[in-house]
């Protein structure tokens, strides 16, 4: 197992801490939003002129950074570039959307394909231990996590199919990540799998 410290991350530069999410590292994607977020949330609030839209668009957007990290391409710009042009077309889109929207209901939303890097436990030691501890994880924060993280589904999707406030979908988020996150740092320091 390769799993990175938060402190050697800290050191790395961008397209090396995406190129360790790519290969699966959580602190890498920790790392990540501790660096853009304030940023894209900022962009996003300017954007969509409303403060819990902006909040599920950054946390859309960086659920995207984990699933198609592998596609960022150093030769085309930097990460920073790549996530503002990421917030901006999902913010087009909204926008866009917006003007069109109809009410949702669960049978509107249906499942969407996972990406092959996520069913392909293979892929990363360190994506099968995570699919290991959201298997430990309660229910609500599992099935949470797996519709954001394998299905692609956005907290807005979420709560429509679940039939819960997009609030308790964003906490039920972060308590599942920060549940993760000790995890991995736990079996971190022991230097192993879980038990």
């Amino acid at each position: 197992m390769t799993t990175m410290t938060a402190l050697s991350l800290a050191d790395m530069d961008d397209v090396d801490v995406i190129g360790e999410a790519a290969r699966g590292e959580v602190q890498a994607l920790a790392t990540l939003y501790d660096r853009y977020a304030g940023l894209l949330l900022s962009m996003a609030n300017r954007m969509l002129g409303d403060k819990t839209m902006a909040e599920d668009l950054v946390q859309d957007v960086f659920m995207e950074v984990w699933r198609r990290a592998h596609a960022f391409e150093p030769s085309r710009g930097s990460v920073r570039t790549w996530l503002l042009v990421r917030l901006r077309s999902r913010a087009l889109d909204r926008l866009r959307s917006a003007r069109h929207r109809r009410e949702v209901t669960v049978d509107d939303v249906g499942p969407k394909e996972a990406s092959p890097a996520a069913e392909d436990p293979e892929l990363s030691p360190d994506r099968a231990l995570v699919r290991q501890v959201i298997a430990q994880l309660p229910d609500d924060q599992r099935r949470v996590i797996e519709l954001s993280y394998f299905q692609g589904l956005s907290s807005s999707e979420i709560a429509a199919q679940m039939g819960s406030p997009v609030g308790t979908v964003k906490s039920r988020t972060a308590a599942a990540l920060s549940k993760l996150r000790a995890a991995m740092n736990e079996v971190q320091l022991r230097g192993g799998g879980l038990q």
